[in-house]
């Protein structure tokens, strides 16, 4: 901590005396300034010991002492000191009420004594402060890389900051449930801190979160190495942590970001009985023939779900698995994504902050295409992945399209636009160049539904020619129109070919 008022004026050789204020006895120093205005709130940041001559200080008006009294407590002032000698032999008696009545530690400082001597004298007590803190967190830093090394390192790192910081600690997994606590009593506030983790595990692993209240104050930092979260650091204190509480918590959060990195041949190992088991309930297994609660799917078999398939068209299918692993990293393990299979398929709470994540981080993978089902429950998990399929190759031109769009998008928007426009000018080749155009009449008559009269009135022409216009189109295609498929056909045929 920066020196006090306290501990200023306890300095002997510079003779100073305190008048008013004894309240603010241990209030921070963090510098001095000199100022003869009546109004210095402008060029003060707060901390200062102010030192002043009072030129500008009437002895006899009290209400302009009172009001110079104020401004400096409201600019955050840590105590007047006033040099007297030059312009008042004494101190001022209403310059001591007014300290007083606000409560601003007011010093006398002796003529004998320079303003520049106050000012070698604090800086050297910050100087000695600056280098016992960086002294202080070094040994934390030591002491907690010493705690990392033993049996239980987490649990080890996780006690020893708590005595660092001065507050509590709780570790958490990546779904938020507590692993470490110190002290044990802390562990309840794993419940009221669930909303905060949640957000920030949508954030990603770069951000964090601070919270304040009557209280104190908590810090939450997500914790992992390779992208993904892996878990939370939760700290409690007091009062807001100081720089060098920042600096331990900082190497705290690198310690245990490496430990909890190393689960990751297990953390592998669950992923692929997630996926096997996914595989599983996709291919027609009963869920009730699979442990889900041993997975931590218990709340599968309640919620609305939604299936998604993901592929790269370009070939690129670890992009593919890439946009799955970064959007499992984003959501919560216990509501949102379950797995990602060798089929690229993922499983996801039907929800709206889920469903939103989906387009963001899909952002970052430019050549992924995501097709997902509509909302179901468990049993129906095998029609999702049919409409999971279907909507994927529905996808193009838009990178993500969910089976409901399909229906509003129209049948041409699931249709493979190559194919489609080879299978259009083969079933169209027979009428192109004849006499009478006879594409741009059969548009006209199926566009009227086969109304004679008013295909003719389209075309500009007389009922009888049209009629003889679509024998020759029966007569190239070797058809009836009065086949309903064919008719179908042959309109879907003239949409691609425009």
């Amino acid at each position: 901590m920066p020196p006090s008022v306290r501990t200023v004026t306890a300095l002997r050789q510079l003779g100073l005396r305190r008048l008013a204020g004894p309240e603010g006895r241990d209030r921070p120093v963090r510098w001095v300034a000199v100022s003869e205005l009546e109004d210095p709130r402008p060029f003060l940041e707060g901390g200062e010991l102010l030192l002043t001559t009072g030129m500008r200080l009437a002895a006899d008006q009290p209400e302009a002492l009172d009001a110079y009294v104020a401004r400096l407590v409201e600019a955050g002032v840590a105590a007047l000191g006033l040099g007297v000698g030059l312009t008042h032999h004494t101190c001022p008696p209403a310059l001591v009420e007014a300290a007083d009545a606000h409560g601003l530690p007011l010093l006398e400082v002796p003529d004998r004594t320079a303003f520049i001597a106050i000012s070698k004298a604090v800086s050297v007590l910050l100087g000695a402060e600056e280098y016992e803190a960086i002294r202080r967190a070094f040994e934390a830093q030591r002491d907690l890389t010493r705690a990392a090394l033993a049996a239980d390192g987490p649990g080890a790192v996780t006690s020893r900051l708590a005595k660092h910081i001065g507050g509590w600690v709780l570790l958490l997994d990546a779904t938020g449930s507590v692993v470490h606590a110190a002290p044990a009593s802390a562990a309840h506030r794993a419940d009221t801190l669930s909303g905060e983790v949640h957000a920030l595990r949508a954030r990603g692993l770069l951000a964090s979160s601070s919270l304040g209240d009557a209280a104190g104050q908590v810090s939450i930092q997500p914790l992992g190495a390779s992208g993904k979260i892996r878990g939370f650091l939760a700290v409690g204190t007091s009062e807001p942590l100081d720089r060098t509480a920042q600096s331990v918590l900082a190497v705290a959060v690198s310690l245990l970001s490496i430990a909890v990195e190393r689960d990751g041949p297990v953390e592998q190992t669950r992923r692929d009985v997630a996926a096997a088991a996914l595989t599983l309930l996709v291919s027609g297994t009963d869920p009730n023939d699979l442990p889900l609660n041993l997975l931590g799917w218990g709340w599968v078999t309640t919620s609305p779900l939604r299936l998604v398939v993901v592929h790269a068209p370009d070939g690129r299918e670890s992009d593919a698995t890439a946009f799955a692993a970064a959007l499992e990293a984003r959501l919560d393990p216990t509501a949102t994504v379950v797995a990602a299979t060798h089929q690229s398929l993922v499983l996801l709470r039907d929800d709206e902050v889920t469903i939103g994540l989906v387009d963001d981080v899909l952002a970052d993978f430019p050549g992924v295409l995501v097709g997902g089902s509509a909302s179901f429950l468990l049993p129906g998990i095998g029609g999702a992945a049919r409409q999971a399929r279907l909507a994927s190759a529905g996808a193009r031109g838009e990178q993500v399209r969910w089976y409901g769009q399909l229906a509003s998008a129209g049948m041409l928007s699931a249709v493979d636009p190559v194919a489609a426009a080879g299978v259009a000018d083969a079933l169209l080749a027979p009428l192109r160049g004849r006499k009478g155009d006879l594409v741009e009449s059969l548009a006209a008559w199926l566009a009227r539904h086969g109304q004679w009269d008013a295909a003719a009135a389209d075309l500009g022409v007389h009922r009888h020619t049209l009629r003889y216009r679509m024998q020759r189109v029966e007569e190239l295609l070797g058809r009836s129109l009065d086949d309903a498929d064919l008719r179908a056909e042959l309109w879907l045929a003239l949409r691609v070919s425009r």
